[in-house]
């Protein structure tokens, strides 16, 4: 089964800008080779769902080494077929819309 696994994970006691935190997380997903998607609110993954749970794990783990209170929100779509649904759910809407829009 394939999902997609949307989540933002950021720690509450580094003060005001936290990026330094989140680039953290995102080169344990870019290095992960799953597909995934980043956003300004969070990042997308695809996968099965042992994959990206461990990656979502992983960067868990690896905040709570110098993070003393970390927030996540998780969202996961689980779904028997096909993979490649981070590009086409984006290409579905464009067809119905007859046009491209911005991702």
């Amino acid at each position: 089964m394939s999902v997609l696994v949307e989540f933002s994970m950021t720690p509450l006691d580094k003060g005001e800008s936290v990026s330094e935190y989140v680039a953290r997380s995102l080169d344990i997903i870019d290095r992960s080779g799953l597909p995934y998607r980043l956003n300004p609110m969070g990042t997308v993954l695809e996968g099965d769902w042992d994959e990206c749970l461990a990656v979502v794990t992983e960067c868990y783990r690896r905040m709570a080494q110098d993070c003393g209170r970390i927030s996540c929100s998780i969202k996961i779509d689980a779904r028997r077929g096909p993979s490649g649904r981070l590009d086409a759910k984006i290409e579905s809407i464009e067809k119905k819309l007859g046009r491209s829009v911005r991702h």
